[in-house]
């Protein structure tokens, strides 16, 4: 009990701010205009920043095993993701194609970087934390390689730029940076400025991710559509967390990469895929769906999937 205690009081404060961003949009002190200049800034300068003062000099990423079975991790889940998301979606009823695959798409991509990274850094350390961003990079490949032709039918291989994304370049060259040994070059100044700029990345995040829900619930019929938040949250919440958690038992991960399988199992649906949705034709409706209802619902799961798995993984 002490242990669901702990999770669960590691957890909140992640929803809290949620809760907030959900609340400043309501009352109009966080505007829409507002939106696409603090999003562009905490993708190209905060989250960079955090990846590169997670990563430089930090030992676990010097471990092969890591550098390699990381992205291999992270892009091996969202596939499993999308296959079972395919198969589950075959049964909605009244589901048209788009929405069967806006759903497969949206339940495959779990929130990969604002809410468990604060959770890393809460309940781990910072070789945890770091290997979290390096196994983001096979999400961030995932993300592109299946979204586009689930959506869009459009081949991924006319979108290889968006893979070179300032969070992807930032990790890259961490881990480069690593290997050569080049880290001790780095002025403490830059370093502390880098720190300073990424303990900023997730709160910002956080609130935007709140503001969009706000922004998103009065365009979502409650009338109807149960059946596929409940589909959802079956999938993302229960059927997917106990296979990733028994890939991480198979496989022969360190303990930093099983505790970062540990934290993507019990993480509720990623926020992107509404923003994919909306720009590349998919179904919006759909993937306003499993999000707020996996996101809402996570709040309970969430401590329990976490204590399930540091026992079986990480014993």
């Amino acid at each position: 009990m002490h242990e669901f205690v702990t999770v669960f009081q590691a957890v909140l404060p992640v929803f809290i701010l949620i809760g907030a961003g959900f609340v400043l949009r309501r009352l109009g002190w966080l505007t829409e205009v507002a939106d696409t200049s603090l999003l562009r800034v905490t993708i190209n300068v905060m989250i960079p920043c955090l990846a590169a003062d997670s990563l430089l000099g930090n030992p676990a990423v010097a471990v092969l095993s890591n550098v390699v079975w990381a992205p291999v991790v992270g892009f091996g889940t969202v596939g499993l993701g999308v296959a079972v998301g395919l198969w589950a979606a075959k049964w909605l009823p009244s589901a048209h194609p788009a929405g069967r695959r806006t759903f497969a798409f949206t339940v495959a991509v779990y929130n990969y970087g604002y809410i468990p990274i604060p959770l890393a850094v809460s309940l781990f350390d910072q070789a945890t934390v770091a290997v979290l961003f390096v196994h983001n990079l096979g999400v961030e490949l995932a993300l592109w390689l299946f979204g586009l032709p689930l959506l869009t039918g459009m081949d991924p291989r006319r979108q290889w730029r968006k893979l070179l994304s300032p969070p992807v370049l930032a990790i890259v060259a961490a881990v480069l940076t690593n290997a050569l040994g080049a880290d001790r070059w780095i002025p403490a100044f830059a370093r502390e400025a880098a720190h300073l700029l990424g303990q900023c990345a997730i709160p910002l995040g956080m609130l935007l991710i709140g503001a969009t829900v706000a922004d998103q619930l009065p365009a979502l019929p409650w009338s109807k559509g149960f059946e596929t938040a409940a589909a959802a949250s079956l999938l993302r919440l229960g059927l997917l967390p106990l296979l990733f958690l028994g890939l991480g038992w198979l496989l022969p991960l360190s303990t930093e990469l099983r505790r970062v399988v540990v934290l993507q199992a019990a993480m509720p649906a990623a926020v992107f895929p509404i923003v994919m949705a909306r720009h590349y034709g998919g179904d919006v409706v759909t993937a306003l769906r499993v999000v707020v209802a996996t996101t809402a619902l996570s709040l309970l799961t969430m401590p329990g999937w976490i204590q399930l798995g540091l026992r079986w993984l990480t014993p």
